[in-house]
C-alpha cells in the first residue's frame, strides 16, 4: 500500500548552548569554553541543512506484534509506547553533511573543536526532532507520545531498513544506511511516535 511521504525543512534553529555543554560533558563552563563554543558555531552557522521527511501509518498491536500496514515489528516496549494510538507517524531527521565534514576536519585539527562539534550536533538534531513534533502536534491538532527509535529497548536496529524503504530517505533528504545500519549524515535520527487524541 502506498503511503504519502512529506518532507519539511527548517532553517535557523536556534543553539541550545546549554544542552552542546552537557554532550561534551562540560560540567562547568569558563570564559575559555563560551569563546570555544562560540567560534564552533559561528562556523557551523547557516551550513546546517535541517531536514525531515515522514508520513503518517495506521497501527494496530497484538500482544507484542506491531502492523504498521507498511511492515510489522515485534517490540514489548514500542507496544506499550503506542497502546491506545491508532495512527502512527515515522519520520527520518538529518543535519546534513556540513558537521560530519567538520568533525572529521578537527578530529585531527583540533580534537576539543571536534568534540564541541558533536555536541553541536547531537543538540541539534534533538532541537530539530522537537521542533518538528511540536509543528505536527499543532497543525494536526492532537496529542503524540514520546518518540521511539530502533535500536531503543526491544525494537531491533533493523527496523532502520523498513523505515528507510516506506520514507524513502535517501530521495528525500539525502539519508541513507549502510549495511552496519549505521546513517549517514551521522546526526540523524529515525523514529516512531503514536497519536492520541
Amino acid at each position: 500500500m502506498n503511503h504519502t511521504v512529506l518532507t519539511k525543512t527548517y532553517n535557523d534553529l536556534p543553539f541550545d548552548k546549554k544542552e552542546i555543554l552537557r554532550y561534551v560533558d562540560c560540567k562547568v563552563s569558563t570564559p575559555e569554553t563560551e569563546k570555544l563554543l562560540n567560534e564552533c558555531i559561528e562556523e557551523i552557522k547557516n551550513k546546517l541543512s535541517y531536514k525531515i521527511c515522514f508520513c503518517v501509518l495506521p497501527v494496530k498491536i497484538t500482544e507484542h506484534s506491531i502492523d504498521f500496514d507498511a511492515f510489522k515489528v515485534n517490540s514489548e516496549k514500542l507496544s506499550l509506547n503506542l497502546k491506545n494510538c491508532e495512527k502512527v507517524i515515522i519520520f527520518g531527521a538529518t543535519l546534513g553533511t556540513e558537521i560530519d565534514r567538520l568533525i572529521m576536519k578537527y578530529g585531527k585539527l583540533s580534537p576539543t573543536k571536534a568534540l564541541f562539534f558533536q555536541g553541536i550536533g547531537a543538540a541539534g538534531i534533538e532541537t530539530l526532532c522537537d521542533e518538528f513534533l511540536k509543528d505536527i502536534k499543532n497543525e494536526l491538532n492532537v496529542n503524540l507520545k514520546p518518540r521511539f527509535s530502533p535500536g531503543f529497548g526491544d525494537l531491533e536496529l533493523t527496523t532502520q531498513k523498513d523505515i528507510f524503504k516506506v520514507l524513502d530517505c535517501s530521495k528525500k533528504i539525502g539519508l541513507t544506511l549502510n549495511d552496519s545500519l549505521l546513517m549517514s549524515p551521522t546526526k540523524s535520527v529515525t523514529a516512531f511516535v503514536g497519536i492520541t487524541k
